[in-house]
């Protein structure tokens, strides 16, 4: 949160791409900074490369969360 802050105020941020989405922390503080500096997420990386980096839509995004898996 401290990052996020401190560059709005010095390079007015608008927008956030989350990479390496592999952990529920990094989620849930750009969830954090959308809500305190009203700061949209643009991107979510999917994988390694630039061209896995996906618009980010919150709805699937959220639905995504409680999706269970029932082929494994």
């Amino acid at each position: 949160m401290r990052q996020a802050k401190e560059f709005s105020k010095t390079v007015g941020v608008t927008g956030l791409v989350l990479t390496k989405l592999d952990g529920t922390a990094k989620g849930g503080i750009v969830l954090s900074i959308n809500n305190e500096l009203d700061i949209p997420v643009k991107y979510i990386g999917i994988g390694e490369d630039v061209e896995d980096l996906e618009p980010f839509e919150a709805e699937a995004f959220a639905a995504s969360l409680f999706y269970e898996d029932d082929s494994a």
